[in-house]
């Protein structure tokens, strides 16, 4: 922990971002009072209370997936005393089908493990197999590095349609929440490179088996008060003024303000002093996520995290993950729909509708009975659409105020690790401006 500074740092916003940058800015010796306006922690990643149909044990708002290469996340929970062995399920990238066919990440060094998992695919004919090794050759070379302007579908435009469908498209949805004809290929690679030619392990799936509120939320939160912060839930900030060096907030003196709220709070309290980037961050665009939560007494899926082929004619879910690998809920299973507003607009019964008949198709083999509803959840705001030049806010805006989410300028699309490292990143950012 750093000395006292005796500077008072406001944090608004509860989720990861929100918690990430109150840690930093406590553990640099500042005063630290985090604002949110929901009654709980954790933002878009959070456990919420569900009713008769789950046993009243509480689910996600989604099924969220964190990988080897979330350092920054990791490095966070650890510090804050979550217990890693119970919070995550660690196994190598495994990307199978209901038959069990698939691309399989070995150990090792990474390049040398991708090529032997796209050699050994069993779906894929020798062509196209080594389309995809010199594809991602030619990526490598380049730094994993294109034109702002180009889409996922456009980079990948001379990849066989059978690769596409089997891992360009799942991946594309899974990471960017955007279709890949309209995801941003820049975006795209930097992730490719970063999970999965970064080193061994960066790859690896970390599947939660815990409520995502005891990965983060709740040890941040104890960890915080233990620190000396303030936490107040059910608290939205309404105004923001500059007051000489500092802030106002609600009129409250800080000497610094960190914005870790939704993009649309940011630019509702930035408006009056710098439009043009509340502008930016009010024009952003937004995808949704749908995730069924259903029973089938019995079931035991081969994996915990399972490839669903998905399409206008094979059905709405990309993946589904059993809890009984995970949180032990056996029967549990949790289908998950990016890029969804389609389903959205279609409503919950045909979304359901249409998924248990995908999966009556697609794990016909494992279904042990009928599946049954427990609960649809559906973030209408998941995550922010990344498309192709997208212009992103900046972390600084003023003195003493910065901005923080998986929203802001960065390398990433919406996701915890880019949550936690803008929450980070903008404290350190006015840290380095202010002076020791």
């Amino acid at each position: 922990m750093g000395d006292s500074t005796n500077r008072r740092v406001a944090v608004v916003g509860g989720g990861w971002a929100g918690l990430a940058a109150a840690v930093e800015a406590t553990k640099g010796g500042d005063r630290v009072t985090l604002f949110e306006m929901a009654p709980t922690l954790g933002g878009r990643a959070r456990s919420i209370p569900v009713g008769a149909n789950s046993g009243h044990i509480p689910l996600d708002n989604g099924q969220h997936i964190l990988i080897g290469a979330y350092r920054q996340t990791l490095r966070l929970m650890a510090e804050v005393g979550a217990d890693m062995d119970a919070a995550l399920l660690r196994s190598p990238l495994t990307l199978v089908d209901g038959t069990g066919c698939g691309l399989r990440l070995p150990s090792g060094p990474a390049l040398q493990a991708f090529a032997r998992a796209v050699l050994s695919h069993g779906k894929w004919t020798l062509g196209e197999r080594m389309s995809l090794l010199w594809t991602a050759t030619r990526w490598a070379a380049t730094g994993f590095r294109c034109a702002d302007s180009l889409s996922v579908s456009q980079l990948c435009a001379g990849i066989p349609p059978n690769v596409q469908r089997d891992l360009i498209e799942p991946l594309c949805v899974a990471a960017l929440n955007t279709p890949a004809n309209q995801a941003s290929a820049s975006v795209f690679l930097r992730v490719l490179r970063d999970a999965m030619f970064s080193g061994a392990g960066s790859a690896d799936l970390l599947l939660p088996r815990l409520p995502l509120g005891e990965l983060l939320p709740e040890p941040a939160s104890r960890w915080l008060a233990q620190h000396g912060a303030q936490v107040l839930t059910s608290t939205r900030v309404m105004c923001l003024e500059p007051n000489g060096s500092g802030w106002l907030v609600d009129g409250d003196r800080f000497d610094a303000v960190v914005l870790c709220c939704t993009a649309g709070e940011a630019a509702r309290l930035v408006k009056d002093h710098d439009r043009p980037w509340a502008e930016r961050a009010a024009s952003l665009r937004y995808e949704p996520i749908v995730t069924v939560y259903a029973m089938s007494a019995g079931t035991r899926l081969p994996q915990a995290m399972t490839l669903l082929q998905s399409g206008e004619t094979d059905g709405p879910a990309q993946f589904v993950f059993d809890q009984g690998w995970l949180s032990g809920r056996s029967g549990l299973l949790s289908f998950v729909i990016s890029a969804a507003q389609p389903w959205v607009e279609a409503g919950s019964a045909v979304t359901s509708a249409a998924t248990f008949a995908q999966a009556q198709t697609q794990l016909r083999d494992h279904l042990m009975a009928p599946l049954t509803t427990v609960q649809v959840l559906i973030e209408k705001r998941a995550t922010f659409r990344c498309t192709p030049g997208l212009p992103r806010p900046a972390t600084r805006i003023a003195d003493g105020l910065t901005a923080a989410g998986d929203y802001v300028d960065g390398p990433y699309p919406a996701t915890i690790e880019g949550a936690v490292k803008s929450g980070i990143d903008a404290v350190r950012i006015w840290r380095r401006a202010s002076g020791p």
